[in-house]
């Protein structure tokens, strides 16, 4: 449907989309992505830089976000993710009913840094297995994750764990089916180049930057993980009582 804005009224064109695109957001008149910068060029008669000064209004309101490469997308509601003694990402999404999987793009046998060494609880310049993979909920990245698993106990974990898309039914798949969070550490910060190619956002966007440390019921360390998380996709949840 074509709309003309009203020129010479005090009100900057820019600003007249933005709200009307607003309101048509929040009654769910548009949804998953907006149409490209020529269909709203068209659509309200104004050149493509004015679109973009509304569409980027729009996204500072938290409203929408632009993913390089792909187009606008109508922001969804935040993914809870409950920081609990027992829980995994893979359990909240489960209790959201959101489709997610965990995709291994690469993992190998590596000698980490220091801090991961201890993390663990072995010595320093322990080899350990290393897997890097993304987190991937309705078709979108949400979170560039890096796992570390002590060796020989984790040997051939990266298979199954490739298998399945799930840390949780890989562990199960081992027999580890007791384990709990004994560390969770949280911060934010901008993200590297690939790491926001990855989330489809720009490096200036903050990401939520989430270590968490895994022991079995023994109480040894069995993960040691950073999850990058897209800042705009997920919030994070504290219960006291279940941690």
């Amino acid at each position: 449907m074509n709309m003309t804005v009203e020129r010479g009224s005090g009100i900057s064109l820019w600003r007249q989309i933005e709200e009307t695109l607003a309101g048509e957001i929040s009654r769910k008149l548009l949804r998953e992505r907006l149409p490209n910068e020529t269909d709203l060029a068209a659509r309200f008669g104004v050149n493509r830089h004015t679109i973009r000064r509304a569409v980027q209004a729009l996204e500072a309101r938290g409203l929408v976000r632009i993913e390089q490469g792909r187009g606008t997308f109508v922001q969804e509601e935040f993914i809870d993710y409950k920081l609990g003694k027992r829980s995994r990402f893979s359990h909240s999404l489960e209790k959201q009913h959101l489709a997610g999987t965990s995709q291994v793009q690469r993992s190998r046998e590596a000698v980490p840094r220091d801090e991961v060494c201890a993390m663990l609880q072995v010595a320093a310049g322990t080899p350990v297995l290393q897997v890097d993979a993304l987190d991937v909920v309705d078709g979108r990245v949400i979170g560039v994750c890096t796992q570390y698993f002590p060796l020989p106990r984790f040997h051939g974990f990266d298979v199954i764990y490739k298998a399945c898309g799930s840390v949780a039914t890989a562990l199960g798949q081992m027999d580890i089916t007791e384990y709990s969070r004994k560390l969770s550490r949280i911060s934010t910060r901008l993200p590297e180049a690939e790491c926001a190619q990855q989330l489809g956002q720009p490096k200036s966007q903050p990401i939520l930057y989430v270590e968490s440390v895994y022991v079995d019921a023994g109480g040894v360390p069995i993960e040691y993980g950073i999850t990058r998380f897209a800042g705009d996709a997920v919030q994070l949840l504290f219960e006291p009582e279940a941690i």
